[in-house]
């Protein structure tokens, strides 16, 4: 039939069934940004009496390419359930749910499509894409490749009492210091006993554990401000130390297995589709035989779905990385030192367990999360200074590959008074406690670390000591020296506690560099001479105190010489 003859015959169909004209309806199909988050809300059918423990609800979702991921949904109270999911694939998306009971029709079967489009908004994960770990192991990067240096804030109890605008004052003063990442507590816990600052809990019971929707969705405004202003989102899930506030704080102790489960499976469907890192647990013993109780809760809550990357938190100077080794969804090995200056703590920061099994498969990275707090009363009880806490920051950089680390100011952490009188809002003259912690100088000089890292290839660095003729710290561990380098040599960088000469291997250089000393106090460079002192390099710092010295291989030398 030619295209004419066709032609005719569709008019004389629509002729006879006598319509002149069709009104079409176009498909609306929703439409969401690359990275971003898509929600869906169902309503149950079934009437259920605690929801989170009466039945579960998951969806598979399939992508242009074919890819297929699974996650959770979550009940968010009343008859009402969430699938959030975060697309990574330009184009068209389906999917479908099903529920643990097949008779809720509102629930199970649903299905649909929506439409991801290229990403809209300006923060960094709309750039680059979500943080995760590099295929080597050794630190983080975004999904398009782009390193992520990951520059942490303790601010443990913020999310639970600060109010939006609090929360929003201190997400500015922070990006403005050059911070990436949040770490907070998702729950009550010890130093919020009581809930957050509605007086809300997150559960209540602990045999068969009744969640709290309000509790969370004030938290679900906390994370989003944080990726919207270009910060990582790092809940700690189920903190794991009483401390004097009871058992009933601290849901890591006081719950039984399958309710830990079932409040962390619910934490990791409701956010997951954001831009967040887990960390499991908080400030607790995961050593010995208190491992394999974690061991299972992890396989439960991560093993069969698709996750951002997973830490635990364990208690200070408590080294858990040769029981979770080989758990498959454990992706960072993360450990806190002591908050003290003393010398087996010292010790222990720049000579411990993360300065000799980083060179052992399977290879994570080896984050510091919690090193000592400024202004916090150490061994003497004398509040630490910036110097106390910079030190043991650049040390933890520089023991393991460098990926990042993690600040706490006393005061910030806890949302109270830690450094003096009150501050008032800037705008509203309310007194807030905790604003006057976040100016202290080592948070600021946090900002200058920040800018050292990123503005060189840091990851590509590994721990050196050979390069060094001569370690300070074999006198006195106050006084170690750290050295960290490329594999190819191109880049050095060396870190002194104190004003002291710096001997090195010429064998351990290129044979043409550029070198600069770099002020972590103020964060200005300086130009640092090469002396040859026998069978040595040597370098002295422009000044008293600490010291950051940088050795580039000097290319346009190279192409010179050539």
């Amino acid at each position: 039939m030619t295209l004419r003859r066709l032609a005719l015959v569709l008019a004389c169909v629509f002729l006879a069934a006598g319509c002149s004209t069709y009104s079409v309806k176009p498909l609306t199909v929703p439409l969401v940004s690359k990275w971003d988050r898509f929600e869906m809300t169902l309503q149950s059918r079934a009437a259920y009496v605690n929801p989170v423990q009466d039945t579960g609800l998951e969806a598979v979702f399939i992508g242009p390419s074919g890819e297929v991921h699974k996650v959770d949904g979550f009940w968010d109270g009343t008859n009402t359930w969430r699938v959030r999911f975060s697309p990574n694939e330009i184009g068209s998306w389906k999917y479908e749910t099903y529920c643990a009971n097949p008779a809720d029709g509102g629930l199970h079967l649903q299905t649909g499509r929506f439409l991801c489009t290229a990403p809209k908004h300006e923060h960094r994960f709309a750039r680059h894409g979500p943080v995760r770990v590099h295929r080597s192991g050794r630190y983080f990067e975004h999904e398009d490749g782009t390193p992520f240096f990951w520059m942490g804030d303790t601010a443990w109890s913020g999310p639970l009492k600060a109010e939006d605008h609090e929360w929003d004052l201190y997400l500015g003063e922070r990006k403005r210091q050059g911070f990436t990442a949040v770490q907070w507590v998702s729950t009550q816990y010890r130093a919020s006993p009581d809930g957050d600052q509605n007086g809300e809990l997150a559960y209540a019971g602990d045999h068969r554990i009744i969640l709290n929707p309000r509790f969370f969705q004030r938290l679900d405004r906390r994370v989003e401000a944080m990726n919207r202003e270009g910060f990582l989102s790092v809940p700690v899930m189920l903190w794991d130390n009483p401390g004097r506030a009871g058992s009933r704080s601290s849901p890591g102790s006081a719950l039984p297995e399958d309710q830990l489960i079932v409040l962390a499976r619910h934490l990791a469907a409701r956010w997951s589709a954001n831009h967040v890192i887990w960390l499991v647990n908080g400030d607790g013993d995961y050593r010995g035989g208190r491992a394999e109780r974690w061991k299972r809760v992890g396989r439960a809550v991560f093993g069969n779905i698709s996750h951002a990357p997973v830490s635990l938190h364990p208690g200070g100077r408590q080294w858990v990385w040769d029981e979770f080794q080989s758990e498959r969804w454990l992706d960072i090995c993360g450990y806190q030192s002591g908050h003290n200056e003393r010398e087996d703590n010292v010790r222990w920061i720049h000579s411990g367990p993360p300065s000799t099994a980083w060179r052992r498969p399977p290879f994570r990275p080896f984050l510091s999360l919690e090193a000592p707090y400024e202004n916090h009363g150490g061994a003497d009880r004398k509040p630490m200074g910036a110097f106390v806490v910079r030190r043991a920051h650049y040390w933890s950089l520089l023991n393991a590959p460098t990926c990042g680390v993690v600040y706490g100011g006393h005061g910030v952490w806890g949302w109270d008074d830690g450094s003096g009188p009150p501050f008032d809002h800037p705008d509203t003259g309310t007194p807030l406690p905790w604003f006057r912690a976040m100016r202290m100088e080592g948070a600021e000089q946090m900002g200058f670390l920040a800018r050292f890292f990123t503005s060189l290839d840091f990851n590509r660095l590994r721990p050196a000591p050979g390069i060094l003729r001569g370690q300070p710290g074999e006198r006195s561990p106050h006084q170690f020296i750290s050295c960290s380098q490329s594999e190819d040599r191109a880049l050095t960088v060396i870190y002194t506690p104190e004003s002291t000469d710096i001997l090195l291997s010429p064998a351990g250089l290129p044979h043409d560099f550029r070198a600069n000393w770099f002020n972590p106090r103020h964060g200005g460079y300086h130009a640092a001479k090469a002396e040859f002192r026998g069978e040595a390099v040597g370098f002295s710092p422009p000044g008293g105190g600490d010291w950051l010295l940088k050795i580039e291989a000097d290319r346009s030398l190279e192409r010179q010489n050539r």
